[in-house]
């Protein structure tokens, strides 16, 4: 069901609410669709309307706080397997059609200061980043009960675009001044921005995103966080926090145990979207933060492929009490995976409103969430 801005905000915050959230994250993996249409699924399920999943209806500010410009993307070549393609760093890009939405690079633009030299224009700021009629949208959404959203490059994610990732942590140590002006560029363009919007309207939300863990844990530790990282999260967020933006979200998949600490001290509010096949456990999480670190996910995607007892023991565990007190919204860590029966999702999300005690039967029409 859809929810009011100020009731998203204050369950996200640990404020007042009236009942735990439910949501599906991210959506079908490629294939699973299909898969689902052999095994008799309607098209409302396949699209999830039919699910009742909590949203909150968002605007993202048409503002840019990144890449702006850049070269002219093209295509090299087109298969039924695959496409390649060149983006606007100049990156050889290839997208896998049967098993990936996102391309990944075959080289990297920046090895040295030079080569980032050459490309650090596309990252400075410019009055052309505010798109025609921004604030009018923005305050129209807010009338509407929009969140007001604003997003901002990773710290990690952003330098790893441009050098690798391997290149890029070898940096942290052979070149941090390579690092530092990388980050000290994309911060200031991204506080120019948002100063200048937050003069004209309240943000709500600020979303970053990362992705710089795997299983075995973080790439980087609580060094390179503290030197290289907490000056541009803190120099955003300390400007947005003093002008009433009340959340700050990273996403990044992977374990992550080891660098929570860290980012909080970066000024984090939550973290999604937990895996647990990486050791990201909610409950514990709770136990150990409480109040300082909400969370979105959490619920093991690939228990879906096993049994309905195994379904219940794993949403038994976490949707206990202790995490129906605010802060956490309830779903998987990440998209549906590929041969996950329809009737085991059905069960999933069944048993799940059961145990938080939502409404059991949502009407058809009902939007998934877009978190």
């Amino acid at each position: 069901m859809e929810l009011k801005r100020e009731e998203y905000l204050e369950y996200i915050t640990f404020g007042n609410f009236n009942r735990p959230l439910f949501v599906e994250l991210f959506g079908p993996l490629i294939g699973l669709p299909e898969e689902w249409r052999r095994q008799g699924a309607s098209e409302e399920e396949i699209n999830l309307t039919v699910f009742g999943f909590d949203y909150v209806k968002r605007h993202t500010l048409q503002v840019n706080t990144g890449l702006f410009g850049g070269y002219k993307a093209s295509v090299i070549e087109d298969t039924p397997e695959y496409t390649i393609s060149r983006d606007q760093l100049g990156r050889t890009m290839k997208l896998i059609k049967s098993s990936a939405t996102i391309p990944l690079p075959q080289d990297y633009p920046v090895t040295d200061m030079d080569s980032w030299l050459r490309v650090k224009p596309f990252y400075v700021f410019n009055e052309h980043r505010f798109m025609p009629q921004w604030e009018e949208s923005a305050k129209q959404a807010l009338l509407t009960g929009h969140l007001i959203c604003a997003d901002i490059l990773g710290g990690f994610d952003e330098p790893r675009q441009l050098l690798g990732e391997e290149n890029l942590c070898y940096a942290y140590y052979e070149n941090p001044e390579l690092i530092q002006d990388i980050l000290t560029t994309i911060g200031d363009t991204a506080f120019k921005v948002l100063e200048k919007v937050t003069r004209a309207i309240q943000v709500d939300h600020l979303s970053i995103h990362e992705d710089m863990a795997g299983k075995s844990g973080s790439l980087i530790g609580p060094n390179q966080i503290s030197e290289f990282l907490k000056p541009y999260y803190r120099k955003i967020w300390d400007l947005l926090k003093e002008r009433g933006t009340r959340h700050f979200r990273q996403d990044s998949d992977g374990n992550m145990n080891s660098v929570i600490d860290s980012f909080l001290d970066c000024g984090l509010t939550e973290m999604y979207p937990m895996e647990p096949a990486a050791g990201m456990d909610i409950v514990e999480i709770r136990k150990k933060y409480g109040k300082s670190l909400s969370v979105s996910g959490g619920i093991d995607k690939h228990v879906l492929r096993s049994t309905k007892k195994d379904i219940r023991k794993e949403l038994e565990y976490k949707l206990q009490p202790i995490m129906q007190t605010g802060g956490a919204v309830f779903g998987l860590d990440h998209r549906i995976p590929n041969g996950t029966p329809i009737e085991n999702y059905r069960y999933y999300v069944k048993t799940a409103r059961e145990i938080l005690g939502l409404d059991p039967a949502p009407q058809p029409g009902w939007a998934r969430m877009a978190f």
